[in-house]
Formats: structure tokens, C-alpha cells, sequence
């Protein structure tokens, strides 16, 4: 067993498990895009990253596939990563506007501009799909194809597959494909009007490097009463 600290609580795993799989086994909520229970992790998104270590050599790792280490301090929340969440969340809406998952991702990060030009396209290159249709579908129909900016994912040669079953799990895990936002206008890309968010109540001078990661938020609930 290993034992680590999570936002300043000590923790106790099996070694082998990740950073990300301890967390949510603790309730401490990561976003992910890449990462799916029952596929391997790829680590592709880049939402899931957390601090690790102090002072200088603090960093910042993918807790989807960072496994844990004896004494590992862990910051899940703090104002680096949210930063860094906030940015590739960007970055990702400039690439698909339109995916309802991502967009509700931005709302519930506090998102209010869009500093990236709009390329409305299709992919985000998760490789959910990819994995999805190697790992669960046992078909290996579709994969990546070539690099850098010409990378994308389709069938070999864009020869129709004659082992693809059309079983639409490829579909189904597409956070750029599933439940597509109908909000077009490019001035106003981030609608939110989807996501169901509470407003922040916490002093940020007493929570400076740890944001609030309690759903619902426990303060907010307080004062509802």
C-alpha cells in the first residue's frame, strides 16, 4: 500500500493506482475529457493535471497517468492548476465550440471570454474513439493518422473498414460529437446556459491556494438556511 496527501489529507492506495483514481475514490471532483472507466489511460486533454511537490519543484503531471508514490503531496485545486485548467478549457472551445460537454466544462470553471480564434472543428483528438474501438469493440477499425497539424483519425488509407460493425461506441464516447450546443454566435461562443452553477461564496483570502471542490458546495448550502 501507498500512502500520499491530497490536498493536505493523508491518503492510503494500492500501488499501481493513479493520482486521478484516488482522488475520485476520495470524492476530490478532476475534470477529464481523455479518460473513461474500463480504457486505458492516454492522458490526451490535459484537464486532469494537479500540483505535485513543494516550492520550487512543485509541477504539474496528468493525474490520469501518474501513478502514486510513497509521500506524494498532491494539490488537486490550487490556483496553478486552476490556472492551467482554465487555459487548455480555452483552448479547447476555440477548437469545438459547439460540444455541449466542453462547454459546460467552461461554464463550471468560471469561463467568461474566448481569447483564441474560433476553428469550429470536428476533433479534439482525445482518442476516446480510438481506444474505445481497440479496447471494448476488440476492432481496431479506425486510429491515428499522421502528426503534428495533419494528424487526425479516420480508417487506414480512408479505405471504407470492412472489420467496423457501425456499433456507434465511437459516437457515444465523442465528447465533441455528444449533445452538441446549438449556440453558434461567434462573438458570444460561451453560452453557459446549459450548466446548472453555483454562484462562489468562499473569501478568497482565506482559501487562496485551494478553491472549494465540494458538489454541492457546502458553504453555499449554509447559506441557503
Amino acid at each position: 500500500m501507498i500512502k500520499l496527501f491530497i490536498n493536505g489529507l493523508p491518503v492510503t492506495v494500492e500501488e499501481g493506482t493513479t493520482i486521478l483514481e484516488a482522488a475520485q475514490f476520495l470524492g476530490f471532483p478532476i475534470p477529464t475529457l481523455c479518460s473513461m472507466e474500463g480504457l486505458s489511460p492516454y492522458g490526451a486533454c490535459r484537464l486532469c493535471v494537479v500540483e505535485i511537490g513543494e516550492g520550487p519543484g512543485a509541477r504539474l503531471v496528468t493525474s490520469c497517468t501518474y501513478p502514486v508514490e510513497e509521500g506524494l503531496k498532491v494539490r488537486t485545486t490550487s490556483n496553478r492548476v486552476m490556472r492551467a485548467r482554465k487555459m487548455i478549457l480555452e483552448l479547447l472551445l476555440a477548437s469545438c465550440p459547439q460540444s455541449k460537454t466542453i462547454q459546460d466544462l467552461a461554464s463550471a470553471h468560471e469561463i467568461k471570454q474566448q481569447r483564441f480564434r474560433q476553428e469550429f472543428e470536428d476533433c479534439i483528438m482525445c482518442g476516446l474513439c480510438v481506444r474505445m474501438c481497440q479496447e471494448q469493440m476488440v476492432a481496431k477499425a479506425i486510429g491515428f493518422r499522421g502528426r503534428g497539424e495533419t494528424r487526425s483519425i479516420g480508417t487506414p488509407f480512408d479505405i471504407k473498414s470492412e472489420v467496423c460493425r457501425l456499433c456507434g461506441g465511437c459516437i457515444y464516447v465523442c465528447p465533441a460529437c455528444m449533445l452538441r450546443c446549438s449556440y453558434t454566435d461567434k462573438e458570444h461562443v460561451i453560452c453557459g446556459g446549459c450548466a446548472n452553477i453555483s454562484p462562489p461564496c468562499l473569501e478568497k483570502e482565506r482559501f487562496d491556494d485551494m478553491m472549494c471542490y465540494m458538489k454541492p458546495c457546502v458553504a453555499c448550502e449554509i447559506k441557503k438556511d
